[in-house]
């Protein structure tokens, strides 16, 4: 999307905003979560110029007993890495919209602390108006908002990315995370990345005795989760592995047959310039992290391995679509510098989509536009799947590509 794009939608938000705010109408010009969210901000008023701050005490004990602490220590890291890199700020909140943890690249820190996008600050939509994360945690989706989407016009000149937080064991909804930064730094990936973010975090949850009364799964063998996020579990036990160590394990778990050291070199670092000896030391890493449990001459792994990414192939080649998506946690290992990892990560896109192409089921759609908001492609086919049908997931089929279509 260019820069001339972003400021003609800039435009048409604002219009539609000055409409509803002067005249209460702005029906058909913004989504209908928008407008029904602009309808309960109106007694908000549009000249707040903060967000309420909750009591410091009472945030941090609850920021304290919350198992979202742990799992936002666990992947810290990578949270403000991201923040760094995109000069975004990241929010963490509970679920009622109340943020406990922030972290902000140096513009956007300063931009946030204005406005009380800082612990404590409460972020519903009856408190400052119309935002993602109020969006997010209320409709328990992935939600943007964009510019003058936003009611209150402290945050005009933002773009938000909200993605709701699961309790893994339990499922309850815990809260939120939101990527934020300036409008015309909007990107299309950024709801998918916010709904990355929020998988990082589930898969950091504590799962113990104290928490959610279950015990850690027990599962045989090696477990991956490579879409959207990456975590690897040994007989149930996460294995704390580096980036680079989780793509040698996946390509060795996608070739079960084995491979020479030459083979996953050329794999792992295509034509970059890294020695064997670097590899042997990651696979030498690995092999003490699972015990033994891989061999030399090939290399290759000796227990039961089982990946989402052969899961959600096998759910396609059986016609599964709608399973095949809720299965799809988003790109495989966003980020990977690896080739081999790169192509397969096209090869899995592109299968679903195609096979989305081919079996419009309208429920797997709405599922995939929140991980490809812009692709109107596939929704268009569904629409046109649809037409003259009065299927209930029809307005919100339209909605989205609206929204594709900007």
């Amino acid at each position: 999307m260019t820069v001339g794009d972003l400021e003609d939608r800039r435009r048409d938000a604002v219009r539609a905003w000055t409409s509803f705010v002067e005249h209460g109408d702005a029906a058909g010009a913004v989504r209908p979560e928008i407008l029904r969210s602009w309808s309960r901000s109106a007694a908000v008023g549009t000249d707040v110029t903060e967000a309420p701050l909750a009591d410091e005490g009472e945030t941090a004990g609850r920021w304290r007993d919350s198992p979202l602490q742990v799992a936002v220590e666990r992947v810290e890291a990578e949270l403000r890495r991201t923040a760094e890199d995109g000069d975004l700020v990241v929010a963490v909140t509970d679920p009622d919209t109340r943020i406990l943890w922030t972290y902000g690249g140096r513009v956007m820190r300063r931009k946030a602390e204005t406005v009380n996008f800082v612990p404590g600050g409460r972020w519903d939509d009856r408190s400052v108006g119309t935002n993602a994360l109020d969006l997010a945690n209320r409709l328990g989706t992935p939600s943007m908002v964009f510019s003058a989407e936003h009611y209150a016009p402290i945050v005009h000149n933002w773009v938000c990315w909200a993605a709701p937080v699961h309790d893994p064991v339990t499922g309850a909804q815990l809260g939120v995370i939101d990527l934020s930064t300036t409008w015309e730094r909007t990107h299309p990936i950024g709801l998918a990345t916010a709904r990355v973010m929020a998988r990082l975090i589930e898969s950091a949850m504590p799962r113990s005795r104290t928490h959610g009364g279950v015990e850690e799964t027990r599962d045989p063998g090696l477990v991956m989760t490579l879409l959207g996020t990456a975590e690897t579990r040994l007989d149930g036990q996460r294995l704390l592995l580096n980036r680079r160590q989780t793509e040698v394990l996946a390509l060795l778990a996608v070739h079960p047959e084995g491979l020479s050291l030459e083979q996953l070199h050329a794999l792992v670092y295509g034509d970059q310039a890294v020695t064997f000896s670097t590899l042997k030391a990651e696979v030498s890493h690995l092999r003490a992290a699972l015990g033994g449990q891989l061999s030399s001459r090939p290399y290759r792994l000796l227990m039961p391995v089982a990946t989402d990414v052969e899961h959600v192939l096998s759910l396609l080649r059986r016609g599964e679509v709608a399973a095949a998506v809720d299965a799809y946690g988003g790109d495989l290992l966003p980020g990977t510098n690896s080739p081999a990892l790169h192509e397969l990560a096209d090869y899995v896109a592109v299968a679903l989509r195609e096979a989305l192409l081919a079996d419009p089921q309208p429920d797997a759609v709405v599922r995939y536009s929140e991980l490809a908001p812009y692709d109107a492609e596939v929704l268009e086919t569904c629409l046109a799947h649809l037409a003259g049908t009065p299927h209930p997931a029809v307005p919100l089929l339209k909605g989205r590509l609206a929204v594709a279509r900007r």
